[in-house]
């Protein structure tokens, strides 16, 4: 069958994204599902950071490439063996795709997953294949997903099911903002009720987060970001102080309301200073937790000493550390309760055609979250 797709030629393409158009809206071929593939309409795509990082070149994959990995949709059509989905489920598509038999996957950490990791590099499904073809040439998968399109062939292994009262649009953000972001603190940071926490970074990723820190009893919660309309939302979903880290004397701001720094500080922002700040601004005793993805060359360096007279704990986290099949109805459920309510992150909904704009407006910082609906 045939799919529209935004695709993407090559990296590093000169801004504004309106007027260069990196991202292509192209007729691809889509060939049916394979063994433990399904076929889904999509209903949603966000835009992420980590797309954006793609297009501008801070990481680097094969080219050409279909983009997009935060989605929601529906399942088609199925391919053989596979006997947990059937057509018109709702699903949640998630950008680590776990086989189940590797050690990490074994060990309870499928974001981990070394051939769901193995695959992504190489832009295939799990299985190896691609499923997507344009004038003749193959085309790369974009993280197992390729959420930018009106059609997706993913693994199975992509995909978890979600009841279907629950509002697709919204539903996207859980497969990265929302499992990444309240992952990050919850799972990855272990945060306790009455506990002080800081996010860092505040987008669509790190809002989340700071939803999960209000959702946890967080007694004070700091947001942290440069732009004051970020940190004014912030404040409007449940941050009790809100800092500029570029102002003079902020870590000793953060540490004179907190009595010596936060319980938790949780990096969402994807670059190496704001890594610094957050490790600065946590107490002795205290955990960060980095959950960003800074440029691969960006460097951190912190005293050694003070992992040993201090007892920071200093821990990555990526996709939340979390588990998808348990974790995603979690966070659906707290977002249907009114606990998450990630609604609030979204502010605009752009179509398809529309996606060079969107892609600029997060690069400038304008956006929250843009998901493109279908």
């Amino acid at each position: 069958m045939r799919a529209r797709i935004a695709l993407l030629r090559s990296m590093g393409t000169a801004r504004p994204y309106q007027d260069t158009k990196p991202l292509e809206i192209v007729e691809a071929d889509l060939e049916d599902p394979g063994f433990g593939e399904v076929r889904v309409k999509m209903a949603a795509a966000g835009l992420c950071h980590s797309d954006l990082s793609v297009i501008n070149g801070d990481r680097p994959r094969d080219m050409p490439v279909a983009l997009g990995h935060e989605a929601s949709g529906v399942i088609e059509a199925v391919g053989p063996g596979v006997t947990r989905f059937s057509p018109g489920d709702h699903v949640v598509l998630v950008f680590v795709p776990s086989c189940g038999h590797c050690v990490p996957c074994a060990s309870g950490r499928p974001a981990l997953c070394e051939p769901g990791a193995a695959a992504a590099a190489k832009g295939t499904l799990l299985g190896g294949e691609r499923r997507l073809r344009y004038k003749g040439e193959a085309i790369n998968h974009h993280i197992g997903v390729s959420a930018f399109s009106t059609h997706a062939v993913v693994s199975e292994n992509s995909c978890i099911r979600i009841d279907k009262s629950i509002p697709l649009d919204r539903a996207a953000l859980l497969g990265c903002a929302v499992l990444t972001g309240v992952g990050a603190v919850l799972n990855s940071g272990e945060l306790k009720m009455g506990e002080s926490c800081a996010i860092v970074g505040l987008g669509g990723v790190g809002l989340a987060g700071l939803l999960g820190a209000v959702a946890a009893g967080a007694e004070t919660i700091i947001a942290v970001d440069m732009a004051e309309h970020k940190r004014a939302l912030a404040q409007e979903l449940g941050a009790t102080h809100a800092i500029d880290p570029t102002k003079e004397g902020a870590v000793a701001e953060v540490k004179a309301l907190t009595r010596g720094g936060v319980d938790l500080a949780v990096e969402l922002a994807g670059a190496a200073p704001a890594l610094k700040f957050a490790y600065e601004i946590t107490r002795r005793g205290g955990t960060t937790v980095t959950g960003g993805l800074p440029n691969p060359r960006a460097e951190f360096t912190i005293p050694a000493v003070s992992l040993t007279v201090g007892e920071q704990t200093l821990k990555g986290s990526y996709v939340g550390s979390c588990v998808p099949v348990r974790d995603i109805p979690r966070f659906a459920a707290m977002m249907q309760a009114g606990k998450l309510p990630i609604e609030k992150l979204m502010t605009h909904r752009i179509t398809l055609d529309e996606i060079n704009e969107g892609f600029e407006r997060l690069a400038t910082g304008e956006a929250i979250r843009q998901v493109v609906v279908f």
